[in-house]
């Protein structure tokens, strides 16, 4: 719970370093006050070259973090706060966002009647513009259940468009919400942002 510094969380400039709206749209239905500014990071990391997935996407979410905090650097600009994500869905395979018809069906079938995990890495920059940042990274995992797809269902899924820029291919918090039969964890995990988990890591920083 951040309610005891939400306020003075929103005298100061916290940046978004993604353009994603559902994100935007979880900090700002908590109150908070967000400046979006898509990090321009290729996001070209091998998931093989890490130990983990985990490790994976919390590399993929600073180096996020850190093309802003350096943008800004250079502009002699400052932030309370960067947040930065990047989230994949794993089915024994790292699926990212589709990006076209084809991919997205086959990730459809390929989910379609079983579990699978939504791994979320977030990375908190304090002071970017300081020489010593403070930075907090973690990543959060939740379960998704889908039952069985049909043909039918997934097509008039794909022809809505709403499942070429999400992870895996649907979006849970719009009409992909009706291919989830259950969810194990944040729900909020799935849509782009672990919501508890985040503010507990952002008002630990002020306990400090």
């Amino acid at each position: 719970m951040i309610l005891p510094i939400l306020e003075m969380l929103c005298s100061r400039r916290i940046i978004l370093a993604s353009g994603s709206p559902r994100r935007k749209s979880i900090l700002e239905n908590i109150g908070l006050k967000i400046e979006v500014i898509p990090s321009t990071f290729e996001e070209d990391l091998e998931p093989s070259g890490f130990p983990s997935l985990q490790d994976f996407v919390i590399e993929t979410c600073y180096q996020k973090a850190l093309e802003v905090a350096c943008r800004l650097q250079k502009a002699g600009e400052s932030a309370e706060l960067i947040i930065a994500a990047d989230t994949i869905a794993l089915d024994g395979k790292v699926y990212g966002k589709p990006g076209s018809d084809d991919v997205a069906r086959d990730m459809l079938n390929k989910l379609s009647g079983k579990p699978h995990q939504v791994l979320t890495g977030v990375t908190l920059m304090w002071d970017c513009n300081s020489p010593s940042p403070v930075v907090d990274k973690f990543c959060e995992i939740t379960f998704v259940h889908m039952p069985t797809l049909s043909d039918a269902i997934i097509s008039s899924y794909i022809q809505t468009r709403e499942p070429l820029d999400k992870a895996g291919a649907y979006g849970i918090q719009g009409i992909g919400g009706c291919l989830v039969e259950k969810v194990d964890g944040d729900f909020y995990n799935v849509a782009g942002l672990p919501l508890h988990k985040l503010c507990q890591h952002i008002k630990k920083h002020y306990e400090l």
